[in-house]
């Protein structure tokens, strides 16, 4: 996730797009850059590693001039964070910045160089520009040389082009990323999110997929991909500065509770499509001596992540049939843990900085073992470090609680289990098809999960004065009930604990009073009936249960104070549509107690010290 700005109008572009990226730094921090047009019809461009500030101070010792420009802020995917890689790229006449994954992009840079192109990047930007070039040469104008270049890319991506060939005319275009219009007298404006423009018009264009948009100072035109001219209103955007950095809502946790459709699409893309019957990611994940050499894989990990792992432990036992432990990453290292070069180490890790699995991964590098990484930050350290890498590509996450974060390593997790079982032989492209089609269900549900959110946000209420919950799972969705509580301590300050429903009578029965809300996780799978009767065992002593399941019986009703319905998926990604409600509860809870949701005390997004 990037953040793109752009400019056309009457006035000095730079002081304008440095605005609109400060509101979008949330977006994108490991790189900054800029382009303009100088009155003279050439071009110029700034960029700088780092944050935006970094950016600023370039642009105080080498000022650019110009009423048009283009701007951005970059959260790596394709190529490290460089000054290189940084945006805008630039291939003869044409400056491009994007926000996206090109899919086919090994097949378009073979073509490019093939063609005596010189790419100077890592990215994938930069082949749009010099694909742009390229049909500059007989198209009959610059929108029209984008129009080519839009229909030959796949993935998702949206991107503004300057030309030093037309002075005055932005063109952007987009597919499954976010751009807006923002139209006001004599000058427009192009961004991926409105509050990068909101200091300077109210009336704001959002582009739909498959569009494309040529700006100048005086007017905006819009049109298919086709080239069919499309017509639609302009809409009045009533939200204050502060409210629209969150799109709309209180706080930045529900806006990322809402990205997680996307978030979900975004990870998948690429390594399946509806109907395939493998998972392939960008790079090898596995030992150069084949999977065949993998005795066991230990994950390493901390917090939510930790959480997660477990989720994956048995998504790949079950699939694989390879035995794999799951490590608190600050525990790991000080002990003496038996592993050597037919383990696969996996440090999960959402800002791919934890100091605790940045050391457990050195342990594993000491040890011999193959190195993955599961992050969602190219380039981070961990993922620096490891053999391998699996990014989330869920973007930035501003709230120190992680939702799509979490999420978007289940999925992961998912995709990992489906490739290694596949490489062994333990299933087959039937299976694997299968296996992947619920998969792409998954958006779609969560949004039938989102749409509850009235009922769930009751039942916050109604219960939000508690001072103890027990969450209850079994299999699978054990570690959702973990996740639950965590979500719950975290940001309301409520205690809570998590247990496996058949451990209930183990010790956490003798909590259980009228006074106690208990949420169990139970879908309808194998352990269903069993789940049930532990819940028998909470009623008898007067617990109020909260259930979420896809299977509401009669018996359950009779059980259970209030019911959460959630669709119905494999046994796999249950724990995906039982995980939303939770962080739906636990948000609306905080809420309601009125704690401090995006900033808890005392917690951090990255643990980068022991």
């Amino acid at each position: 996730m990037c953040g793109i700005i752009g400019y056309v109008g009457p006035r000095e572009a730079p002081p304008i797009l440095l605005g609109g990226l400060s509101r979008l730094e949330y977006r994108g921090y490991d790189s900054a850059g800029i382009a303009t047009l100088a009155p003279s019809g050439k071009m110029e461009i700034r960029r700088a590693v780092g944050k935006l500030g970094n950016l600023r101070h370039l642009l105080d010792e080498s000022p650019l001039a110009g009423c048009i420009g283009i701007g951005h802020t970059r959260w790596a995917t394709h190529g490290r964070p460089s000054e290189g890689n940084a945006h805008p790229h630039k291939a003869g006449p044409v400056a491009v910045i994007h926000n996206g994954i090109i899919e086919n992009y090994v097949e378009l840079r073979t073509a490019l160089i093939q063609r005596n192109h010189k790419l100077r990047s890592e990215t994938d930007t930069e082949l749009i520009s010099h694909l742009i070039e390229e049909q500059l040469k007989h198209a009959t104008g610059l929108a029209e040389a984008v129009r080519a270049v839009v229909r030959e890319l796949r993935g998702s991506f949206s991107i503004v082009v300057l030309s030093e060939t037309e002075p005055g005319t932005l063109v952007a275009a987009k597919t499954a990323t976010p751009l807006v219009l923002g139209l006001a007298e004599g000058e427009n404006f192009v961004a991926s999110d409105i509050p990068a423009i909101l200091e300077h018009t109210r009336r704001a264009l959002v582009m739909e997929d498959g569009e494309l948009a040529e700006l100048t100072a005086t007017g905006v035109r819009l049109m298919n991909f086709d080239g069919t001219p499309v017509h639609r209103e302009a809409r009045y955007i009533e939200w204050d500065a502060i409210a629209a950095t969150k799109g709309g809502y209180q706080h930045y946790l529900r806006k990322e509770i809402s990205e997680q459709p996307q978030a979900w699409i975004d990870t998948l893309s690429g390594r399946a499509s509806a109907g395939s019957a493998a998972v392939r990611f960008e790079s090898n994940v596995l030992p150069p001596a084949g999977p065949e050499s993998i005795g066991r894989i230990v994950m390493v990990s901390a917090g939510a992540s930790w959480i997660s792992s477990l989720i994956g432990k048995f998504m790949i036992e079950e699939l694989t049939r390879i035995p794999v432990e799951v490590d608190y990453s600050a525990e790991f290292r000080y002990r003496s843990p038996v592993i050597d070069e037919r383990t696969m180490l996996i440090a999960v890790s959402q800002s791919g900085e934890t100091a605790d699995t940045l050391a457990a991964l050195e342990e594993g590098r000491r040890c011999g073992c193959h190195l993955l990484a599961l992050t969602n930050t190219v380039d981070s350290s961990i993922a620096r470090k490891a053999d391998a890498q699996i990014y989330t590509r869920c973007g930035p996450e501003i709230s120190v609680t992680t939702t799509k974060c979490f999420l978007t390593q289940i999925e992961a997790f998912y995709l990992l289990a489906i490739h290694l079982a596949a490489s062994l032989g333990r299933i087959d492209s039937r299976a694997a098809e299968e296996l992947l089609r619920p998969a792409f269900a998954i958006p779609q549900q969560i949004e039938t999960v989102l749409a509850q959110e009235r009922q769930i946000e009751k039942i916050a209420r109604k219960y939000g004065k508690a001072r103890d919950f027990l969450y209850l799972g079994r299999g699978i969705n054990y570690p959702v009930a973990l996740e639950g509580a965590l979500k719950l301590k975290e940001i309301s300050y409520i205690h809570a604990e998590g247990y496996s429903a058949g451990e209930m009578k183990h010790g956490p029965i003798a909590l259980i009073d009228d006074e106690m809300p208990v949420v169990v996780i139970i879908p309808n799978d194998s352990v269903f009936d069993k789940t049930l009767s532990n819940l028998k065992e909470v009623e008898s002593r007067n617990g109020r249960i909260i259930a979420i399941t896809d299977k509401r019986t009669a018996e359950l009703e009779e059980v259970a104070w209030e019911i959460i319905d959630v669709p119905a998926t494999n046994r796999f990604l249950m724990p995906v549509l039982t995980t939303v409600p939770l962080q739906l509860l636990a948000y609306h809870i905080a809420v309601y107690r009125g704690t401090d949701v995006d900033q808890p005390r005392n917690l951090a997004k990255s643990v980068t010290v022991e």
